[in-house]
């Protein structure tokens, strides 16, 4: 079986199911620009359990585009075919307002133990390696009802225990320091990865495994992330798609981009 397979599904339509089960009606999420996993979430999600759901895409900055094919980057002028566009200049006023977005896909090219992303570079300032993309929205993430952080990748580059550059907040440095800053939103709630997913202690507001995709375990997940990860046994399964669910996904993807 391939890594990137689960049975009939692939590892990135799993991940799309997981994060689209953790959206409901009435609310409204905002993402970033290399998001096909998210842009799918959505989309499932409105199609299956939660039709009152409404989501942009950054870049293009549409309102609930049609993803009529599911496209790589929300930049995509495909993405146009949708209910409206709003300029990005209000989408970057409504990130910052902290009364609009529920929920905020985020990722980046280092995630450490409280949830904090980087998407500005490894390494020192001086001499970056690699360099990202730039921070973006991600400095709105403290606004939002909740952050879901989702990433292709799972290895101790990209889960380290702090990150180098801090572009958008997670739980910061632990409790002390999230009460001390009073942020409003509610911080990191899910991560979901190619191996995993994971949630967050309450208490010390580090990262804990929640489920193991099929076929991985609990130590193979431990031996990818380079921070040490809290497990409570028996660790349970994530669920898999339904057939429901994939029928969906792959005629919204006759590209194959999650396959």
């Amino acid at each position: 079986m391939s890594v990137n397979q689960v049975g009939e599904y692939s590892v990135a339509e799993l991940m799309v199911t997981v994060l689209a089960s953790q959206l409901h009606d009435d609310e409204v999420a905002i993402m970033g620009t290399a998001s096909a996993i998210p842009q799918a979430a959505c989309r499932l999600a409105q199609l299956t359990h939660a039709p009152n759901f409404s989501y942009i895409a950054g870049g293009t900055c549409s309102v609930n585009p049609y993803q009529q094919p599911l496209v790589p980057s929300a930049c995509d002028y495909r993405l146009l075919r949708a209910e409206t566009a709003v300029p990005l200049s209000d989408v970057v006023l409504m990130e910052g307002r902290g009364d609009v977005f529920d929920i905020f896909f985020a990722g980046g090219i280092q995630i450490d133990a409280y949830g904090n992303c980087n998407l500005v570079a490894v390494g020192s300032w001086e001499n970056p390696r690699p360099r990202g993309p730039g921070s973006v929205g991600l400095p709105f993430l403290s606004r939002v009802g909740r952050v879901l952080i989702y990433t292709m990748s799972h290895n101790p580059r990209t889960f380290v225990e702090r990150v180098d550059f801090l572009s958008g907040p997670g739980f910061l440095d632990g409790p002390a320091s999230w009460e001390q800053a009073k942020l409003m939103g509610g911080g990191p709630a899910m991560v979901v990865t190619p191996l995993c997913t994971m949630t967050f202690n309450p208490d010390t507001l580090r990262m804990k495994v929640a489920t193991v995709h099929p076929g991985v375990t609990a130590e193979q997940v431990q031996e990818a992330t380079g921070f040490q990860l809290e497990v409570e046994e028996p660790v349970a399964t994530t669920p898999l798609p339904t057939h429901q669910q994939i029928e969906i996904l792959r005629a919204m993807d006759p590209d194959g981009l999650l396959r």
